[in-house]
């Protein structure tokens, strides 16, 4: 049987998954930590998921506690699994041309379907939530989403035969994005409430299964094997030394405006994917917490939602771009998200936390357009030194997670702990647990 040139569907399958785990991954957290600090079974109703709202009782303070231990956990977690990942996926993408595409999208694929794997374990023999720290790591060495969209974006490039093909399939596949995490997100909560966390990640590992069986055995590399085989017996050693060496010389051979230019867009790209996803990652523990107190199902409402600001913001740069400059477009999606955020920080019911998308539509504007902007800049015979630009603006962005990281591990370092918060307000603690009492 021939094999195809069509990786759509693994884009699909792989983004479905992620964002079908992603907000489970979370409140599976926040209901272990709850249960281990309540010693009881977390309760959940049709509606609403139970949380106290009275402020001044003992019941109320433990929440917050329950909130802030989840919110750290999954900060940490992150950084476990973004350390690993950025090394690995420098190397992987930015040599996919020497030892093709394919390895950029199986490992990453592989490392996810480990982690669901792990998931179902720790969540079926309830299993100790520190395990997670490993499998985040682990997951980190194949690669992770950074290796994937690199990977993707890359084969997709190879493909296009001019600029316009280009960007009317790198548009296809954002839209799919916008789409896939709707989906996944809606559908996310009714899984979730029927069949439980643990088939909810048996499910997303048959999803990976099927994805790593359709990249092996029938999408074609679009790098040919003869030229795989020529560059055989190039060490990884030189690989690498050629990786850094090709940017090293696209920033070396550019005239000063250029490179001024090729790093503020950088930035600017890095900072807005850094800021929008780490902003839309605090969401679910929002809305599980007062006065919200969303469910499994309300919470895949919201996730579902962001399928109409991926279709609007998709729209907009069609329209847009037909009468406004480049750089303005990007404008008014940095201002359409700083609507719906701030919107965000005071919706205090459910009606007002939806119509936060309604600010947020064009917020996805500069994604594309951003990039679109940095391939203008950059000669096509340098393309060929930065054609996973995309897969290297998230390695930049999990870079910054370093600065997070260091500030843990200072405190880490200095015996820093929860109880120590405890030390400095003794006498509103006390007065706190007198009134409850």
């Amino acid at each position: 049987m021939g094999k195809v040139f069509f990786v759509e569907p693994v884009i699909f399958i792989y983004m479905f998954a992620s964002y079908l785990t992603s907000p489970v991954v979370q409140q599976f957290i926040y209901r272990r930590l709850w249960e281990e600090e309540y010693n009881s079974t977390f309760i959940s109703s049709s509606n609403t998921s139970y949380c106290e709202q009275n402020k001044s009782s003992t019941a109320y303070i433990k929440q917050k506690g329950v909130q802030e231990k989840t919110s750290l956990f999954n900060m940490q977690l992150d950084l476990t699994g973004a350390v690993p990942s950025l090394i690995v996926a420098f190397i992987i993408v930015a040599n996919s041309d020497r030892q093709g595409r394919k390895r950029s999208l199986v490992l990453p694929s592989m490392g996810a379907l480990i982690a669901d794997i792990f998931r179902t374990l720790i969540s079926y023999f309830s299993l100790s939530l520190s395990i997670l720290f490993a499998v985040t790591f682990i997951s980190g060495l194949f690669g992770s989403m950074a290796t994937f969209l690199g990977g993707g974006f890359a084969y997709i490039a190879d493909l296009c035969h001019d600029e316009k093909q280009k960007t009317t399939r790198i548009a296809v596949v954002d839209l799919i994005f916008g789409v896939v995490s709707g989906l996944a997100g809606l559908s996310s909560g009714y899984i979730l409430r029927e069949i439980g966390f643990t088939w909810t990640f048996v499910t997303a590992s048959l999803l990976h299964v099927v994805n790593i069986i359709y990249i092996i055995f029938f999408l074609e590399d679009t790098v040919s094997i003869s030229e795989t085989q020529q560059q055989a017996q190039v060490s990884y050693k030189e690989l690498l030394k050629e990786t850094f060496s090709g940017v090293y010389m696209l920033f070396k051979t550019a005239p000063s405006k250029k490179r001024i230019l090729i790093i503020v867009l950088l930035f600017t790209f890095m900072t807005y994917l850094f800021t929008v996803f780490g902003g839309s990652s605090l969401f679910t523990l929002y809305e599980l917490d007062e006065p919200l107190c969303w469910n499994e199902v309300y919470i895949g409402y919201g996730a579902a939602a962001f399928t109409s600001v991926s279709l609007t913001s998709f729209l907009g740069v069609y329209f847009f771009s037909k009468c406004l400059k480049d750089i303005y477009i990007v404008f008014i999606g940095i201002f359409s998200y700083i609507g719906g955020i701030i919107m965000a920080a005071f919706a205090k019911t459910t009606l007002l936390m939806f119509l936060v998308r309604v600010p947020s539509l064009l917020c996805l504007m500069p994604v594309p357009v951003l990039r679109s902007m940095l391939s203008k800049v950059v000669l096509a015979s340098e393309q060929a030194t930065v054609a996973w630009f995309s897969g290297f603006s998230f390695l930049l962005s999990a870079g910054l997670c370093l600065i997070p990281l260091s500030a843990l591990c200072w405190l880490l370092c200095t015996s820093w702990n929860g109880e120590d918060l405890a030390l400095l307000v003794p006498d509103e603690v006390s007065s706190i647990d007198s009134v409850d009492s």
